[in-house]
């Protein structure tokens, strides 16, 4: 199978299977790597039905509605979703900060290689400098046990560990949010302490979420969603609040504005419009001409 087969197959995704366009891309991308990197085979131009959808409007916690879900969290999953909140991080880049990407002295985080393989520089709340700052006091004595039993390593980036053999022992460069537990790396087979599971947050934010009483359809990533939103809302501009969030462009951003600035949210229903006192002249609608 070639060209021929492959655009069939996408064209069916998109016409029959009516997927997401980020599916097609993701499946695009599988085949793409098949060919090109596994069978070695350079594929010429595909001509592809690609998915046209418009891209839906996120959806966004009011103020109250973030307290709520946020006082039914505890731990360090009430101090991650206060980061994702607070610091308009999302889910993967929270969990994978390390404590060198916490600024104190400055009340700035550094995001490092966030979507995109782009740093960017975001706030730190002032009212989560103590508890994160009495966290990581807590990793810190875990981070001590783990080099007194001959462990205490982490995963290294890229090169780094070649380049810096003793840094994955190093305390700055040790995840914030670690594991309960060490684990083995299925690609080195090192036994290394890991960061929180993903899946392990998520399922408590759904948890919170529904303890909250809220029937909004949310995950970890209304939380940054709501950053942005309630960032516009209090009049920051939109290209301070696109800088914090890391888009490459502001168009992405502006989806924050339709979400504040929908159309004919400012009309008034008639359903709560004033109703004539008795004996007031009326239009009785039965009157006017067809």
């Amino acid at each position: 199978m070639g060209e021929e087969e492959i655009a069939a197959f996408l064209s069916h995704l998109a016409i029959d299977r009516t997927v997401a366009a980020s599916t097609q891309n993701q499946a695009f991308c599988a085949l793409l790597f098949l060919y090109q990197q596994v069978l070695e085979r350079k594929l010429e131009f595909i001509s592809v039905e690609r998915v046209r959808r418009p891209a839906k409007l996120p959806v966004v916690f009011t103020r109250d509605e973030v307290h709520l879900v946020l006082a039914n969290l505890k731990g360090d999953y009430r101090l991650l979703a206060d980061l994702l909140y607070g610091s308009g991080l999302r889910l993967m880049e929270a969990l994978r900060l390390r404590v060198k990407d916490i600024d104190f002295g400055y009340n700035h985080i550094t995001v490092r290689d966030g979507k995109g393989m782009r740093d960017r520089i975001t706030m730190l709340p002032a009212r989560l400098r103590r508890p994160l700052q009495s966290h990581l006091q807590h990793v810190k004595l875990i981070h001590q046990r783990d080099l007194a039993r001959g462990g205490g390593a982490v995963y290294l980036p890229f090169a780094l560990k070649r380049k810096y053999p003793n840094a994955a022992k190093n305390w700055c460069w040790q995840y914030a949010f670690p594991a309960d537990k060490p684990s083995i790396d299925p690609r080195s087979d090192e036994r290394r302490r890991h960061h929180i599971a993903e899946k392990n947050l998520q399922n408590a934010v759904k948890q919170a979420i529904r303890a909250a009483g809220i029937t909004k359809v949310a995950s970890c990533h209304t939380f940054r969603h709501s950053f942005a939103t309630h960032l516009l809302a209090s009049g920051y501009d939109i290209r301070t609040i696109q800088e914090l969030l890391g888009h490459k462009d502001v168009s992405t951003t502006m989806v924050y504005t339709h979400v504040l600035n929908k159309p004919g949210l400012a009309v008034q229903s008639p359903l709560d419009q004033r109703v004539p006192a008795p004996g007031t002249a009326t239009t009785n609608l039965d009157d006017l001409p067809s």
